[in-house]
């Protein structure tokens, strides 16, 4: 491929990976491209923010095809990963430390896999405080950081399903097909408070968005190595 073809306009399926942002990924491949083809300038971007915490499917545009990441962002998502029963941190996932444990001696199987009925279909969800949504100019984890409280609406979302792939004690493996706009941590924080104990995410994997499947990505290494080939 050439300079040409990246402004022309390319697609990019990328594994993102751990503790990477998906700003980090947007500009490293950006970087890669413009040094491969000594190209002074050109557009990059990301269909879909993957938290630093999170692997796998990263839609990655470049020249006129980034005119198609609103397209992209608004498909349908899948996501697998593990929900950790009876303790709650204050992002939702491992990016903050435990605040509060709870009793689990009350949760079975049968109740688990009940309890996930009431997560599918159009539900009202509250996103994390820890989230980079904007609110008065700032992003929601300001405030966070800060320790400042802040008022955080609920919004609508879809999901097709949801469901408990595995249960090894409190660990549950899960795989949820969902609408733009839902958050797994809130879900996973949701899913606690139902089940009458706490629960945090401790690892997501986007597998697919639309018809785009993680198992067709490269990981950034393999992308930069074959850049020039």
């Amino acid at each position: 491929m050439t300079g040409d073809d990246y402004q022309a306009g390319q697609v990019l399926l990328i594994d993102k990976p751990l503790h990477w942002t998906s700003f980090q990924a947007v500009n490293k491949l950006r970087w890669e491209i413009r040094q491969a083809f000594n190209i002074k300038k050109i557009k990059v971007g990301h269909a879909g923010t993957l938290d630093p915490l999170a692997t796998g499917l990263l839609v990655i545009c470049t020249g006129k095809m980034t005119k198609q990441i609103d397209t992209f962002q608004g498909q349908i998502k899948e996501y697998t990963g593990t929900i950790v029963l009876g303790a709650t941190t204050p992002s939702y996932d491992l990016e903050t430390e435990i605040d509060q444990t709870f009793d689990t001696s009350h949760i079975t199987e049968d109740l688990i896999h009940e309890t996930t009925k009431q997560f599918t279909g159009e539900i009202n969800q509250y996103p994390p405080i820890f989230s980079a949504i904007k609110k008065e100019g700032k992003r929601l984890y300001e405030f966070a950081r800060a320790g400042e409280s802040v008022e955080i609406k609920s919004r609508k979302i879809t999901i097709e399903s949801f469901e408990i792939t595995q249960i090894n004690d409190r660990f549950l493996d899960f795989k949820v097909v969902c609408s733009k706009g839902t958050y797994i941590r809130s879900l996973a924080h949701d899913f606690g408070k139902a089940l009458h104990s706490g629960a945090h995410l401790s690892a997501l994997r986007r597998t697919k968005i639309g018809d785009f499947n993680v198992n067709n990505a490269v990981s950034i290494e393999e992308f930069i190595k074959n850049l020039t080939h």
